[in-house]
């Protein structure tokens, strides 16, 4: 699917706050949503977002096992109240992510990405980090998938994915021109895993890449205590881009929302004519196993 023209993208550093219910919780997010759609296209927010709710949901002590089986309890009331906000506002939205309990019976991270009519379609964390495969118990998503969207194929690569070069680059080579990273993380160096990340995964398929953290601290909340980060929008560090290849940027750990406007035509003509083409010679084949060098 060719890109045919510019998106404004709208990402949520997204303050983590006790509501008092699930119907607090979806008023305050129209609140933030009513405020951003005014400004884009698509409105992106953080990784396990809603799962500020799972403390209030389960009414008892905050562990981190009693939140999660509180959020995947209520996962398909959450998903449809973000869906009646997507339609509700018109807009394209990625509420973050959930988790959700299969037919499997195991729980898997979940990105839903929502179109304004309310049709949804999903993308699941493929790698786990240590909390969630340790302590949490999430279990391993399927593999990368892209959708099609009015901008043209974009992909999603969940926060620890957007770590590992060939979650995005199969999207990048199935047509995604944009990837969207939404993420949580609890300490500086995480946020920076990411960051980095992302701006590598820019660099090497010569696209854009965006992230987007929790932020704040929710001691009552005991997966979501503190959180740590900035929003981010990432390009080649080529011809057309700046310098450094940050396209936009928030500031540190501070709420609202950061906006951005990206052109597909700019990823198209550095692919063709950049000073580099990473793109293009990306080796196509692994390398063979690396044998001792032998000195003259």
């Amino acid at each position: 699917m060719t890109p045919t023209q510019p998106i404004r993208l709208g990402l949520l550093q997204y303050p983590v706050e006790r509501a008092a219910s699930l119907n607090a919780y979806a008023t305050w997010l129209d609140r933030w949503l009513e405020e951003g759609r005014a400004e884009a296209d698509l409105l992106v927010l953080p990784e396990y977002a809603a799962v500020s709710l799972g403390a209030t949901l389960h009414g008892g002590e905050a562990t981190e096992a009693a939140e999660l089986a509180a959020m995947v309890a209520a996962a398909p009331a959450i998903l449809e109240m973000m869906r009646a906000a997507a339609r509700r506002h018109r807009i394209w939205l990625l509420p973050g992510t959930l988790p959700m309990r299969g037919a499997d019976g195991r729980v898997r991270n979940r990105a839903p990405l929502i179109t304004p009519e309310g049709r949804i379609a999903f993308q699941d964390k493929r790698a786990m980090t240590r909390f969630e495969a340790e302590r949490w118990g999430v279990s391993q998503g399927d593999d990368p998938n892209v959708f099609d969207t009015p901008w043209g194929r974009i992909g999603i690569s969940i926060c620890y994915d957007i770590e590992f070069p060939k979650h995005a680059r199969v999207q990048v080579m199935a047509g995604a021109w944009l990837i969207l990273s939404p993420s949580c993380t609890d300490t500086l160096a995480g946020f920076n895993r990411v960051h980095f990340s992302a701006r590598a995964r820019a660099l090497e398929n010569q696209c854009y890449v965006a992230i987007t953290p929790t932020v704040g601290e929710a001691p009552w909340s005991a997966a979501l205590d503190v959180n740590r980060g900035c929003a981010g929008v990432f390009g080649p560090m080529d011809r057309g881009f700046p310098a450094d290849g940050i396209m936009a940027q928030g500031l540190m750990d501070v709420p609202g929302w950061v906006f951005c406007t990206l052109d597909p035509a700019l990823i198209e003509a550095v692919r063709r004519d950049g000073a580099v083409l990473n793109h293009r010679d990306w080796p196509r084949a692994p390398f063979a196993p690396p044998k001792p060098a032998s000195f003259a």
